[in-house]
Parts: C-alpha cells; sequence; structure tokens
C-alpha cells in the first residue's frame, strides 16, 4: 500500500514539476505509443557516448530535442534550447546577430575575440566548431539536436569543460522526398524553407535545403533611420550519400550562411556626458543613436567528409576530415551615439582543418572506442577603438595559430547483468602561437581601416610568442540498472580547455594565460514510473573549477593627464572555484490527450579564491551567465481534428520558462545585471495523419516581458548598454513534405 501511494505521489510530482521528453528534448517530445495497457512513452536514442543508446540507460545528464518537437514549438535557432535545459545559457553575443555565448553548469566564455576558446563545445555532425562567430545555428535540415552538460572532453575533448551541443542534420530517405515551409509574422517576418533529396542511383543518393531568414527590426536607428534588430539570413545545406554495401556508408555534404543583418548597437542605460550632448535615456530598449556606418556582414562555409565501416558484427570504423571557415565585418558602436567616441570597427576571419578517427566495439558484455583527433585552425581578427573626442585611434591586431591533437578510448564493461563500469580518458595536446599588435595613432582611424595619415603615437604591444598545453583528463562512471525502468550512475570527469594570448593585452601579456581545469562529480537517478506514462530524471554535481579564465577590458590614461585615453586586455586565472547544483527533469502523460513537461535546475556557483596584489576578492566576484534558478514547464494538449477533408490532430502548447537574475560580468553591476524574469509562449499546430501538411502559429514571449542578456560596461568612457531578447512575436507557419 506505501509502495502505491509513493508510485501515486512521485507520478502527481511529475505532472507538476515535469522535464524534458522523448523524441524532443532527449527527453524533449511528445512522443507516445499505444500499448495493450494504455500508452507509453515512446524510447528516445541519443549518441552522447559516440554510440547509439536509450537516453534513459546513458549515464549522461543529457537533454535531446527532436525536429518534431522543435517544429511544434516554431524554435528558431539554437539559443531557444536554453529556456527548457537546466542550467544552460545560449545566447546571441553583444553587439552581433548570430555570434554564441554558451555557458553550461557556470563553465562558459562570452569573449569573441582570437585567443580566446569557447567552455561549450558546438558540433555541426560531428564536426566541431572552433569559433563562436556564425554558431548561433539556425535550426532547420535537423534530426535532433543533444545537449550534454557537465565535461565531456573524454569523448568530445576539445573546450567541451562545460558541456556539447550536437546539431545533427537528417540522413537522406530511401525514397524521393521533398519539402516547402514558409513562415510569415510579426515585425514583417518572412522564412522560406525548400528541402530535396532523391536517389540517383542504387547506392547513391543526393539531397540540399536552401532558407532564407528575414524580419524588420524590433527597433529603429534614430541617427540614420535603419532597421534595428532585424534578421536577413540566407543559408543552404547540400550532401551525398553512398552505399557501395550494406557495409560501408559514406557522406560528403556542405553548407553555406551568408547574414547581412543591420549592426546591432546596445540601448543605453545612462544619460550621456555633457561632452556627448547630454543624450537623454530612449523609451524604446530596441531603439539606438548609433552612428557608426560600415559593412555588416558574418559568412561561414564548411565542407566535410564521414565514412562509417562495419567491419563485422563487433567493430565499426569512423572517419570524419572538414574543413571549415567564416569571415566577420562589423561597425561596433560601443556609446551608441551620433558622434565617433567609441566607435570600433572590426573584422574576424577564421579558418580550421580537423580530421577524426574512431573505432568502435560492440560485444555482449563490452562496448568501447578507441580515437584520434588533429585540427589544425587560424583565428585572426583586427579592430580599431576610434576615441574621435580625443582625436586618437587603439589598433588591435591578433592572430592566433592553434595545433591540436588527441587520443582518447572509452571502455564499458557490464560486470553482471545490472551493473555496468565505464572508464575512459584523453590526453590533449594544444600548441597555441600568436602574433600581437596594440598600437595608439593620433587620428581618426588606423591605417589598417583606411587612414593613411594616421601617426602612430606609441605601441604597447608587438610580440609573437607560443606555448604547448597538454594535459589528461580522465572519466569514470559507475551505473545499476535493476531493471529496464531504473537507472542510477555515478560518475567523475575532468575537464581541460587550453590557455592561450590575450590579443587586447600589452607586452606583459606575451606570457599568455593558462589553463583551466575542472574536477567534476555527479550522481543521477534516471526512472520510468507509471507503466511507461511517466519519465523523471534527477542529476546532482559538485565541480572543483580552478584557474578559470576571465577575460576583460579596462580604460587607461596613457600620458598622465587625466583623462583615459586607450583601454588594455585583462585575463585573470582566477584560481579557484566551487560549482554544485542538482537538475530534475521529467515527462509525464496525464491523460490519452494532455503531455506534461517540466524540468528545474538549480546552482549554487561561487568563487573561492581570486588573488589581486595578495588580496583574496573572492567574495567580491560571481559567475557570470549562470543563473541561480532556471525552471520550464509545459503543458500539450493533443485533439483529433479533419481540416479541409484531410484527417489529422491539433496540438496547443503553452510553456514558461524562468531564469533568476544573471549576473553579466564577474564583478556585479546593478544597472546590466539581468533580474529574475519569465518567458511565456503558445503554440496551436495541426498536422495531418500523414506528416505531409502542418499548420502552425507560434506566439513567443506573449507578455513582451524586456529581458537584457549582454552589454558594456565602461563608465568611465560614457558607455553603460545592454541588449535585449526578443519582444512578443506571434509567427504563421505552412509546412508540406510530398
Amino acid at each position: 500500500m506505501k509502495s502505491q501511494l509513493l508510485k501515486k505521489s512521485l507520478l502527481s510530482s511529475i505532472a507538476i514539476l515535469n522535464g524534458i521528453i522523448v523524441a524532443g528534448p532527449g527527453n524533449m517530445a511528445w512522443a507516445e505509443e499505444a500499448a495493450s495497457d494504455g500508452l507509453i512513452l515512446e524510447e528516445v536514442i541519443v549518441t552522447a557516448r559516440r554510440r547509439s543508446e536509450s537516453l534513459q540507460s546513458v549515464p549522461v545528464a543529457v537533454t535531446a530535442f527532436s525536429e518534431e518537437y522543435l517544429n511544434k514549438v516554431g524554435a528558431t535557432d539554437i539559443t531557444f534550447l536554453a529556456q527548457s535545459t537546466p542550467n544552460t545559457t545560449l545566447k546571441v553575443s553583444r553587439g552581433t546577430n548570430s555570434t554564441i555565448t554558451a555557458f553550461i553548469r557556470g563553465v562558459g566564455q562570452q569573449d569573441p575575440v582570437a585567443g580566446f576558446e569557447a567552455g561549450v563545445g558546438i558540433y555541426l555532425d560531428d564536426v566541431y566548431l572552433n569559433r563562436p562567430q556564425g554558431a548561433v545555428l539556425e535550426i532547420y535540415d535537423v534530426e535532433r539536436i543533444e545537449v550534454l552538460r557537465g565535461p565531456q572532453g573524454t569523448l568530445y575533448g576539445r573546450n567541451t569543460i562545460g558541456g556539447a551541443i550536437k546539431y545533427v542534420t537528417k540522413r537522406l530517405g530511401d525514397e524521393p522526398e521533398m519539402r516547402l515551409r514558409a513562415s510569415g509574422g510579426t515585425y514583417s517576418q518572412m522564412d522560406i524553407l525548400a528541402s530535396a533529396s532523391a536517389p540517383v542511383t542504387e547506392g547513391l543518393a543526393l539531397g540540399g535545403s536552401v532558407a532564407y531568414f528575414s524580419r524588420g527590426g524590433f527597433g529603429k536607428n534614430l541617427n540614420n533611420g535603419k532597421e534595428h534588430y532585424n534578421k536577413d539570413l540566407f543559408a543552404a545545406r547540400l550532401s551525398a550519400e553512398l552505399t557501395p554495401s550494406d557495409d560501408l556508408f559514406i557522406r560528403i555534404s556542405g553548407d553555406y550562411s551568408k547574414d547581412t543583418s543591420n549592426e546591432k548597437s546596445g540601448y543605453r542605460l545612462t544619460v550621456s556626458s555633457p561632452a556627448n550632448g547630454s543624450a537623454p535615456i530612449l523609451d524604446n530598449v530596441f531603439d539606438t543613436r548609433a552612428g557608426i556606418t560600415g559593412k555588416q556582414e558574418v559568412i561561414q562555409k564548411g565542407v566535410s567528409g564521414a565514412i562509417e565501416w562495419n567491419a563485422n558484427e563487433a567493430i565499426t570504423v569512423k572517419s570524419t576530415t572538414a574543413y571549415r571557415e567564416d569571415a566577420t565585418e562589423s561597425p561596433i558602436d560601443f556609446d551608441s551615439l551620433p558622434n565617433n567616441s567609441f566607435d570600433v570597427p572590426v573584422v574576424y576571419r577564421n579558418d580550421q582543418f580537423s580530421q577524426e578517427f574512431q573505432i568502435l566495439y560492440e560485444a555482449d558484455a563490452i562496448q568501447g572506442i578507441l580515437g584520434f583527433y588533429y585540427m589544425n585552425a587560424n583565428a585572426f581578427n583586427e579592430f580599431d577603438v576610434i576615441l574621435g573626442n580625443l582625436g586618437v585611434t587603439s589598433f588591435t591586431f591578433g592572430d592566433v595559430n592553434t595545433k591540436t591533437w588527441a587520443i582518447f578510448g572509452d571502455v564499458n564493461y557490464d560486470m553482471t547483468e545490472t551493473v555496468s563500469l565505464s572508464v575512459g580518458g584523453r590526453y590533449t595536446s594544444d600548441k597555441r602561437s600568436a602574433e600581437v599588435k596594440r598600437q595608439l595613432f593620433l587620428g581618426i582611424g588606423s591605417p589598417a581601416f583606411g587612414n593613411d595619415t594616421a601617426f602612430m603615437l606609441s605601441e604597447t604591444a608587438n610580440f609573437s610568442e607560443q606555448r604547448t598545453f597538454s594535459k589528461f583528463t580522465p572519466k569514470v562512471s559507475l551505473k545499476w540498472q535493476p531493471n529496464d525502468d531504473i537507472n542510477i550512475y555515478g560518475s567523475f570527469s575532468q575537464g581541460f580547455k587550453g590557455g592561450g594570448f590575450d590579443p587586447r593585452g600589452d607586452n606583459r601579456a606575451s606570457e599568455g594565460f593558462q589553463p583551466e581545469t575542472v574536477n567534476s562529480y555527479e550522481i543521477g537517478l534516471k526512472s520510468v514510473l507509471a507503466d511507461g506514462r511517466a519519465w523523471a530524471n534527477i542529476s546532482t554535481f559538485f565541480s572543483d573549477y580552478k584557474d578559470i579564465q576571465v577575460p576583460g577590458s579596462v580604460a587607461i590614461d596613457t600620458d598622465g593627464d587625466g583623462i583615459d585615453d586607450d583601454f588594455v586586455g585583462t585575463v585573470t586565472n582566477a584560481g579557484k572555484g566551487e560549482i554544485w547544483g542538482i537538475e530534475f527533469e521529467g515527462t509525464a502523460l496525464v491523460s490519452e490527450n494532455l503531455t506534461a513537461i517540466a524540468n528545474l535546475g538549480y546552482i549554487n556557483a561561487e568563487y573561492k579564491e581570486w588573488m589581486v596584489e595578495g588580496v583574496n576578492i573572492a567574495d567580491t566576484r560571481v559567475f557570470q551567465n549562470t543563473p541561480e534558478w532556471s525552471g520550464y514547464f509545459s503543458l500539450n494538449y493533443e485533439l483529433p481534428m479533419n481540416l479541409f477533408g484531410n484527417d489529422g490532430a491539433v496540438n496547443l502548447i503553452g510553456a514558461v520558462s524562468f531564469k533568476s537574475k544573471t549576473y553579466i560580468f564577474e564583478t556585479p553591476i546593478p544597472l546590466l545585471d539581468q533580474d529574475g524574469y519569465a518567458l511565456i509562449d503558445a503554440s496551436i499546430v495541426w498536422t495531418s495523419d500523414d506528416g505531409g501538411i502542418q499548420l502552425g502559429i507560434h506566439g513567443k514571449n506573449l507578455t513582451n516581458r524586456e529581458y537584457k542578456v549582454a552589454g558594456y560596461n565602461f563608465p568611465t568612457l560614457d558607455v553603460v548598454s545592454a541588449f535585449y531578447g526578443n519582444p512578443l512575436t506571434v509567427t504563421a507557419t505552412v509546412d508540406f513534405r510530398f
């Protein structure tokens, strides 16, 4: 009797708190299948350990999102995933339209300049994206997206010290397929997607997708009349798949995108100084008075080749070869004012070549992987900081090369029918070389940006240095699965991110900054309840985080006249931080028609040591982009409905997501930091029984909540400004599949 009451209580709790689900968030979906005694949730397959496994049996905290789920909730790009994934922050970086800022469990990096590496790895079809520019991936032509939380260095390697995000595109089908999707909505939104695939000959199939995403601005540039926060993006993917035999699969694919959305400037949170015209604070947070002009464009492209060979029933060999590059030109107006008192034209260029080999072994009691990874990458940036009111320009040049290789392996041994032990490790070698220049010019603009008459006043940095960072990072996990419904696991993993060089630093930066490491411990429970009608997944973790790389910039007075006329980059290897938290994800089929999804994340992240001139100032520092609480709750009610003579079903979906107070930088800034807020979304989606037609209306941020996602803070240079998340939008979508 007691056990029945406990079971009933747990199910009731899940119905209230429920987290992410099937076929959708790796738990995310509303998929179910009929059983003789009712309904059960459909099994979700993920590749968190580089092999296909059930979500509920894998000893990793992972949230998976299916194409079906993402379509039904009207997801547009990968930043949407953060609303429903515990302890995860994904945002568009300040002053950009497509650069990603990613944090998972307190670990990440928001500085996009060359020399700084991400703390969360972004993967496109198993190809690691080395730079954040252009990594706000639009969601189209996708099979699923997985969010892996905690260090993933053993299997995913480079810069996955906080976690990894896997964007997996769809493989081509055995039959000809076509798809046409069109969306229109508020702010003159108009999105078009067209895709097609077909077998050409036996063993060869070709496919491709083209997409155009456009939207008017949420505000305006009151200085030049341009739309502000608009979108203008073209993207395409092509692929060829060869299956010469049942044991061999080859895929060659390429992708291209071009983003020509207008430049984005911050919303000033203070009245400008008298020297800058005493401009008042604007009424609309999406408006600006920015005066800088210039080319705004982000182009990225890549090609990859994947080979998968089943040598025999136990051994599979995989190879992934890829080349990628991107180029950004952007005019950034730090002070968002018409004059050129803090204008920053910037150029980023990145390229990378990578090669990965894997040998997978799978037998009754032993499963394992052995692999090798190599990457040769370059990150380049140059930019001016024009202080027009002083008549000077600070020029920064950074050219950083990375050559990295790694050997990794992981073996899972089923010690008994219910107990499994997994042991793995990775040895990584990162060679970083950098050429850095910092020069101060008399004049508006430097020679690199067209002012050949500029006169160099001083050179604070001019060095070429290189360093190699290497580390062995182990991982071990123990899983007890007494039956198909219960999975209890514990794990230890170590994360490592190599050091580097700050291109904004002076000559003292030639020593570079140190690697950062994290030791993470996790205990989790994954359970299937109520005869398969509910899931409840709980994980708790503790991380010992050391030598944390915290970049920043400070304004300086170079000539001693009491006026700041330059700035210098500063990087702190903060001595130590401790992070612990708990995450709950669940799903329940409350009735035949109603599904509830929810999650809840709590994280306590504190610096324990941050030394400045022998004094520990840790109690004055905070973890950036890491809200203490995050939550999500969704209800999906489905009813059969015949529309235009077609049988189908309509889904009524409502969701609320919540994040508590978020600090933008490592020091609290009351004017800039974002207090806790909630977002409410709703969708009405009709889908024909054969899946050939889908019609939907999606409302986002229905209460029109204003919330900050990034900002600048240079008060001595008259700059405290913020960037905001999207306002209320409504989108109608028509999706045809043939």
